[in-house]
């Protein structure tokens, strides 16, 4: 299945290591720009169903505000407990000043 598009927000309202909570399709979306990348994952926890983008972004991993589990932005995977599933990872690009982001397919 080819990834759909769908615009997520103009890249200037994202600031480095500052989370961005978006609904793309009605799924909730956590936004980041950190490290001179663009990342999305699920906005909620595998934990505890509570919004990631409230979390600390550090090392490329976001982190659970709630427990302080913390995931890997780049897999989505838990970096220590009580998380032990990985949260879903979207594709982003770039297009003008445009970020989109594809909720169809996981990666």
């Amino acid at each position: 299945m080819t990834p759909t598009f769908v615009r997520a927000c103009a890249l200037d309202e994202l600031e480095d290591d500052t989370p961005k909570r978006v609904e793309l399709e009605g799924v909730p979306v956590a936004l980041v720009r950190t490290e001179g990348e663009l990342f999305a994952v699920s906005d909620i926890c595998s934990h505890a169903n509570v919004s990631l983008s409230e979390g600390e972004v550090e090392d490329c991993q976001i982190e659970c505000w709630l427990h302080g589990s913390s995931f890997d932005l780049r897999t989505g995977k838990p970096s220590g407990l009580p998380a032990t599933r990985p949260v879903p990872v979207y594709p982003v690009k770039i297009e003008g000043d445009d970020v989109l982001v594809s909720v169809t397919q996981e990666s």
